[in-house]
């Protein structure tokens, strides 16, 4: 079965847009979201503006900030002290990559964790951790919820993830191996968390045989088609994380055609994991508007 990302985030888009102008009927503001973008990286320009056209078909304020790149540090920290001040943003993020002379962990660090959307800042990716309520980083978060929407049980399943990123790898091995109490709003009745989760990189030895006892693999490499259908066994659950050109045509981390086969749910390239990390995001911006500044 092909989880579809998609269609999943449209749904759940559909259900964010009636609580928003449930909002609206009160007589409350609709939340806020400012995206800060430095320079001009054409891919970056791309999310940026897909997330603001998110934004708008849920019914979200949503605010681009651009900078050039040209701006220094300093002045980038001020422009993050301002938007953790406004009390009319409830979230932003700082879109990544930054230029080579700022950073990156000094601006995430000053980004206060209640309008941390991103899920990226010491204190959010802490209380994930410890299995507090927090802002959970998009793309764990889209991956998380697609397992819950399709009702797939991670409870006691053996999850192998396939890299060891401070955006994807971790934070989504951490959510799926704790107990249940991590509640994430929105979130299905499925009974998620509770796996026995092994994290492969680089230098892991043997990947193939490891990833053969996975009864659910999360492939975070940025990797062309990394994972081949030998290194799967029948009826695992396969989900791509990659998004990487090749011969001008979109492929993930998995080698689809091949091991789509084998797996009972698997993730396409495109249309799976990238549209839930945006819908995610406004998730994200829609909780922090719930729970800390409304």
């Amino acid at each position: 079965m092909i989880l579809d990302g998609k269609h999943i985030a449209a749904t759940i888009r559909a259900e964010l847009r009636e609580q928003i102008e449930a909002l609206k009927a009160q007589g409350k503001r609709v939340p806020k979201l400012a995206v800060v973008i430095v320079g001009h990286n054409p891919a970056s320009e791309t999310y940026v503006n897909n997330k603001i056209k998110a934004c708008a078909e849920v019914g979200i304020d949503a605010q681009k900030i651009a900078l050039e790149q040209t701006v220094t540090e300093q002045q980038l920290l001020a422009r993050v002290r301002q938007l953790n001040e406004d009390p009319s943003v409830d979230g932003f993020i700082v879109q990544l990559p930054l230029p080579e002379h700022i950073t990156e962990t000094t601006i995430l660090s000053a980004i206060d964790y209640r309008k941390d959307v991103d899920g990226l800042t010491p204190e959010n990716v802490g209380r994930t951790i410890q299995g507090q309520p927090s802002l959970v980083s998009a793309t764990p978060r889209g991956i998380r919820e697609l397992l819950a929407r399709y009702a797939i049980q991670t409870e006691g399943k053996h999850v192998v993830v396939v890299g060891r990123s401070n955006i994807v790898g971790k934070p989504i091995a951490m959510l799926l191996m704790q107990r249940p109490y991590l509640s994430l709003p929105s979130m299905s009745a499925a009974s998620l968390g509770d796996a026995t989760v092994t994290v492969c990189h680089s230098k892991t030895r043997d990947l193939a045989s490891i990833c053969r006892t996975a009864d659910i693999i999360i492939v975070a490499a940025g990797s062309p088609k990394l994972l081949t259908a030998d290194m799967i066994k029948e009826g695992a659950t396969v989900i791509d994380v990659g998004i990487n050109r090749v011969d001008g045509h979109l492929v993930g981390d998995v080698d689809f055609e091949h091991v789509a086969p084998k797996a009972a749910y698997i993730t396409p390239v495109p249309g799976g994991v990238g549209p839930m990390t945006i819908v995610s995001l406004l998730q994200n911006t829609l909780q922090a508007y719930n729970e800390y500044t409304r």
